[in-house]
């Protein structure tokens, strides 16, 4: 179906008419979605399986763990919950504005895009909605033209199970997603890269439109000197599955760089391509278990990282490329150029650096000279250390002595910071992003006492200044009749 201005304007009108209407505010509405939504990913595994397999070769296994697996816990958390995320939560009144009693009650926020990305993109297209549906709004999902296959299967089954009046898909290029962003919403939610990130600030920018940006960065891994062979050997399994396991390294949260002592790097590299070839064998392209690149754009841009001279030279495991099954298999370059594009941008892809410093303690001024990243992962049984990661560092989130599962943890927020983006969803904090915190003050018409005095008066001024000290101000208004006045 062609998609154009006035379609696209229909469709808006079609969902702010429905959101109007109250139907999507109830628990009984929200539920209802929510429990459709985890049908739909139960009865369509093997569909959304071969989808993903069609456009990034993702194995069954990484399907169900990345993606699968990880949307029915996710709203199966939230269904468990939302009633009373959406009960109104009390408010501590202070004395001074007695009587009265207060409350904050979380409201949709109305009509929602939602961008989703290439690499995860059923992951990034449901679990949004998850929170969107929740939180009781109305949504437009544009899945990424880059995953054809799982773009047209979200645009077929959603309609099938979800409620079509208050949840559309639109597929497309650029060109869609720009006549999108021409319209007013209530809530822009995009995970991307910073680049169309600023076209999607801009354009919601002239319509005061609330953003949240999942984006991306380098993602650093600080490697510490641990004594015992093994928690070493654990260390780099974790970092091998945390660089090539999601997506072939295409992963916004996946490890973009190690940074090590320089003594203990020669073991690090040696212990690396012995467990990437107990993962993925002695040749990684007939394993079918690693992602392949998502299109040729990208298996270009990742060779053209690798073409540089000094960062061929700094191989040490690798390199090699298939282009007509879009593979690069597992890299390891030792101390690349620091001002090299591979050390400069954020890599996206399966090419890992490994930075030597002298201490270990030199990787944080090195993480701190560079973008904010959107995660942190160290693996060090120092505490100290571990402080001073905390303290001297800002991210998106650190995690110690593993990689990526800050992710599927509920209860946490995850989301970015500075270049790597800003705002946070997953469980309670999704249907935070898409609700609005509503203040609700009860106050009494309890009969006042006509004022003796003019409001300007000095004897009110030095009144008004001891009641506020002693924190009786609300009752003193009733007193005085101060608010009789304008």
């Amino acid at each position: 179906m062609e998609i154009n201005g006035e379609f696209l304007e229909e469709t808006v009108r079609e969902l702010r008419q429905y959101f109007r209407s109250g139907s999507t505010r109830s628990v009984t509405w929200r539920k209802n979605q929510l429990t459709a939504l985890l049908d739909l990913v139960h009865k369509n595994e093997d569909a959304i399986s071969e989808s993903l397999y069609q456009d990034l070769g993702k194995h069954p296994v990484e399907a169900f763990r990345d993606e699968i697996g990880a949307i029915g816990k996710s709203a199966t958390y939230s269904l468990s919950c939302v009633e009373k995320w959406m009960a109104p939560k009390k408010s501590d009144i202070p004395l001074l504005f007695f009587p009265a009693k207060g409350e904050v009650l979380a409201e949709p926020l109305g009509v929602v895009l939602i961008f989703s990305s290439w690499n995860f993109p059923i992951m990034l297209a449901l679990d949004p909605l998850i929170g969107a549906i929740a939180a009781g709004n109305v949504v437009v999902i544009k899945p990424s033209e880059q995953a054809p296959a799982c773009s047209s299967f979200l645009a077929n089954t959603i309609p099938r199970y979800l409620d079509s009046n208050a949840i559309r898909v639109i597929e497309g290029g650029a060109a869609v997603s720009q006549q999108l962003l021409l319209h007013k919403w209530d809530k822009i939610f995009f995970t991307g890269s910073p680049r169309v990130a600023r076209f999607v600030m801009s354009a919601a920018a002239k319509n005061l439109t609330p953003v949240t940006l999942e984006l991306g960065g380098k993602c650093p891994a600080i490697l510490d000197s641990l004594p015992n062979p093994s928690d070493f050997k654990l260390a780099v399994k974790r970092i091998v599955g945390g660089k090539w396991g999601p997506c072939s390294g295409q992963a916004c949260i996946g490890i973009d760089y190690v940074l090590v002592e320089e003594k203990v790097s020669s073991h690090l590299v040696e212990l690396l391509k012995k467990i990437i070839r107990r993962f993925y064998g002695d040749n990684p392209i007939e394993s079918k278990v690693i992602s392949r690149i998502v299109n040729k754009q990208n298996f270009t841009r990742l060779c053209n990282l690798l073409k540089d001279p000094l960062v061929a030279a700094s191989i040490v495991h690798g390199g090699s490329v298939e282009e007509k099954h879009l593979f690069i298999e597992p890299t390891i370059l030792l101390d690349p150029p620091l001002d090299a594009d591979v050390m400069t941008e954020e890599i996206f892809g399966p090419l890992l650096p490994i930075i030597t410093v002298n201490k270990i303690g030199e990787s944080i001024e090195f993480i701190n000279s560079r973008p904010k990243p959107l995660a942190i992962y160290a693996f060090t049984k120092d505490e100290t250390l571990k402080r001073r990661i905390l303290t001297e560092t800002s991210s998106g989130s650190v995690t110690f002595n593993d990689t990526m599962v800050q992710f599927l943890c509920d209860t946490l927020p995850f989301g970015g910071v500075g270049q790597s983006g800003f705002g946070r969803y997953h469980g309670k904090y999704s249907f935070d992003t898409f609700s609005h915190e509503k203040a609700v003050m009860h106050r009494s018409l309890c009969l006042e006492i006509e004022p003796r005095y003019p409001p300007w008066s000095k004897f009110k001024l030095e009144f008004l200044r001891l009641a506020y000290k002693l924190n009786y101000f609300g009752l003193l208004l009733h007193i005085l009749g101060l608010k009789r006045y304008k």
